[in-house]
């Protein structure tokens, strides 16, 4: 093949793969418009849905983005505020920026990514601040059953800021999915959350922490059964769910804080009463030197840090491979006393539904 003839290939080759780039691009960017008008009127219809509910839902005008690979929506100054009818006092959420997204590839799921201070209420506690290097929501369209609602949310570099100091948390996670509609017995919600690096904001008066500022990790998962709440005061939704069985089942709650490792599962209700009541089996590791350090700050009397480290020290078993003692224990919180074993170590204040 002569030099020209290889040119002459070479340059239709190149026209044709441009050719097949214009047209994939023109199909992306008819594909982004598409998908963005849907994610706009589906905005849309969804804030009208909260209103007609008792809502407020508003933002600023969307904007259109994440052409070539995500169909994408951002509004500033998103505002969420309203349900009085399944929280006494309702909730208020204010962000600087939130984002709506689906790949064009995936369009199974919405990602909602937040940027900038937020502000939560939550009932008739007061608002408080935080924000994140990032924040974001997952939440599955169309997949898996009809009556379940599942969602996602992760965090990295979290801040809050609460009245003694900020409260800082590398990384969180948490898995939640709720089953209004699940039979008599059945979990109608569950969730799975995860923490490491927990920096504790101070004490009041500058205090420092008894066991130090630093929860290295912390996790729990548990599972809610009983009927979905229903319409009416908070009372009387708390006492159709107690009379109908229901149960906060604590799977696992793990816990390393300082030289503390704690790990526990639980069963929690409602007495006749309508106080709390449970059982719980916890396993801990590092008592004595948290002990050492709850009497040297006051928190407990010395005598009593001594009591509980000697029951404790009866019931330890020493660890595999020469590590710290180990005690495996049973808790219940009965007739408002939490008792340790045999041995009551509280008494609690009555809980007041309002």
């Amino acid at each position: 093949m002569t030099p020209l003839r290889r040119f002459s290939v070479m340059r239709r080759l190149l026209i044709g793969a441009l050719a097949a780039l214009a047209v994939l691009a023109a199909a992306d960017t008819a594909l982004w418009f598409l998908a963005t008008a849907r994610l706009e009127n589906e905005l849309a219809a969804w804030q009208m849905r909260r209103r007609a509910a008792g809502w407020t839902a508003a933002a600023g005008q969307p904007v259109r983005a994440g052409w070539p690979l995500a169909a994408a929506v951002r509004l500033a100054d998103p505002v969420l505020a309203g349900g009085d009818k399944d929280l006494p006092g309702g909730l208020s959420w204010k962000a600087g920026q939130a984002e709506l997204a689906v790949a064009l590839l995936r369009p199974q799921v919405l990602r909602v990514r937040v940027s900038g201070q937020q502000l939560l209420r939550l009932s008739t506690l007061p608002e408080f601040g935080f924000a994140a290097d990032r924040f974001e929501v997952t939440i599955p369209l169309g997949a898996g059953p009809a009556d379940r609602l599942p969602l996602d949310f992760s965090a990295a570099g979290l801040r809050v800021a609460v009245s003694t100091g900020p409260l800082d948390i590398a990384a969180l996670t948490v898995h939640a999915a709720a089953w209004p509609a699940a039979p008599p017995g059945e979990a109608v919600l569950a969730v799975i959350c995860t923490a490491a690096t927990i920096d504790l904001p101070p004490l009041r008066h500058a205090r420092p922490w008894p066991i130090g500022p630093r929860i290295a990790a912390a996790s729990f998962d548990t599972a809610l059964t009983g009927p979905w709440p229903g319409a009416g005061d908070v009372a009387a939704r708390a006492t159709a769910w107690r009379d109908a069985g229901g149960k906060l089942e604590v799977g696992r709650l793990a816990l390393s804080w300082a030289a503390l490792g704690l790990s526990a599962g639980a069963t929690m209700a409602l007495d006749e009463q309508m106080q709390p009541m449970g059982a719980a089996t916890a396993r801990v590791v590092g008592y004595d030197a948290t002990l050492h350090a709850l009497a040297a700050s006051g928190v407990l009397g010395p005598r009593v840090a001594q009591a509980i480290g000697g029951v404790l020290g009866l019931l330890a078993r020493p660890a595999q491979e020469g590590g710290a003692p180990q005690v495996e224990v049973p808790v219940t919180l009965e007739n408002r006393t939490l008792s340790l074993g045999p041995f009551p170590l509280v008494r609690l204040r009555e809980w007041v539904w309002q």
